[in-house]
């Protein structure tokens, strides 16, 4: 079993604010669906950080030395609207500052990429680390957008289904409705049905909206609560199909990062602070936080995450083996990768099965107001 240096090890204390910037958005799987997300407010996105990161580690791996690296970033990004970023990470440094605290004094990064560089300048292999960490973005960016293309087409097909719908009931029933009124007679039960609905829709369609937008309001401003987190998170996970593609994702993540930060000689109590404070789950959050106080305790990393269910057997097994022979960050990259796959063959074939379960469903809808609307001029073509 692999031993643990826990000499020097300091548990950083994390602002109160980094930690709610970074909670933003946790509340629900939507967060998952959004592209190019940043660590907060005021922060770069994946996508810029992985441009920065992957130009920078390119002019480091030839050869040119950090200033003149950031000199060259300054001059071929001009027309980017972060560079006047580069250029206070420039300024700083040339002032005499490290690159892992001009990096953070910029407010523009987050606490993973501060501990990363500056692990990456104790070792030497600054180049390296800022390597893993475009990677690191690529890859996460690369899995929202498969996430994003796989669902977009049936969330715009639900969308417009809904639309149709709405529009059937709230203007087009009512008009039947209207001369009906005008014939007089019994109507049959599937018309009354439909027209009692539509009287429903056109009656409480504003306080159903005010009150949804209300709702939404509540969700955003209790986002941060630890309470919410947690209650939000275990519905999340108890969905059918999405609870288990929502854990995986964030597994995933876990994953990697413990990859990059492992890979980087990163002692393994830091790589897991800072795996805690870069997932925002709160389900993963909280175990890595026991998972740390466990390791400090003298227990192995695989018998603590034991100790949790969000954590697969199959995974566990996976780190006790990487443990054991010293190589936790290759078995941490081949879970990550594996997890990757799956997510991506979920979703694909979530987005086929939902497609024409959303079409067949508006045919039957559509075809049952039809049916109910024409019905009563059937029977009084029928009855002259």
């Amino acid at each position: 079993m692999a031993t643990v240096d826990i000499s020097g090890y300091q548990q950083k204390k994390v602002k109160k604010e980094t930690k709610q910037q970074a909670v933003k958005g946790s509340f629900s799987w939507t967060e998952l669906l959004s592209k190019d997300i940043s660590f907060g407010s005021g922060k770069l996105s994946d996508k810029k950080k992985d441009s920065f990161f992957f130009e920078l580690s390119t002019l480091l791996q030839s050869g040119i030395d950090l200033k003149n690296s950031l000199d060259l970033m300054t001059l071929e990004s001009v027309k980017e609207k972060h560079v006047g970023i580069i250029k206070e990470i420039k300024d700083k440094v040339i002032a005499g500052q490290s690159m892992a605290l001009a990096v953070q004094s910029s407010g523009k990064f987050s606490d993973y990429d501060f501990f990363s560089i500056q692990i990456g300048e104790e070792t030497g292999n600054l180049a390296e680390v800022m390597k893993d960490l475009a990677v690191f973005y690529r890859r996460k960016i690369a899995q929202q957008r498969k996430i994003v293309g796989a669902l977009t087409y049936p969330l715009i097909v639900l969308s417009t289904s809904a639309g149709a719908v709405f529009f059937m009931l709230r203007f087009v029933v009512p008009m039947f409705s209207d001369v009906f009124k005008r014939f007089g007679g019994k109507l049959p039960w599937i018309t009354q049905v439909v027209i009692s609905f539509s009287h429903f829709v056109e009656q409480f369609f504003i306080p159903g909206f005010l009150l949804l937008a209300g709702l939404v309001y509540l969700i955003y401003r209790n986002r941060n609560r630890t309470a919410f987190r947690k209650f939000t998170s275990e519905l999340i996970l108890k969905i059918p199909v999405l609870g288990e593609l929502v854990k995986k994702i964030y597994l995933a993540r876990f994953c990697n990062t413990m990859r990059l930060l492992v890979s980087t000689r990163i002692p393994l109590l830091r790589a897991i602070a800072m795996s805690g404070q870069t997932i925002v789950f709160y389900p993963l959050e909280v175990s890595l936080k026991k998972v740390e106080q466990g390791i400090m305790e003298g227990r192995a990393l695989h018998e603590c995450l034991r100790d949790f269910s969000i954590y697969p057997p199959k995974l566990v097994q996976l780190i006790k083996v990487g443990e054991e022979i010293n190589k936790l960050d290759y078995f941490f990259e081949s879970i990550a990768g594996q997890y990757v796959d799956e997510i991506e063959h979920q979703t694909n074939t979530l987005s086929k099965l939902i497609e024409p379960l959303i079409i067949i469903f508006l045919g039957l809808v559509v075809g049952f107001i039809l049916v109910a609307m024409y019905l009563p001029m059937f029977e009084m073509s029928n009855s002259f």
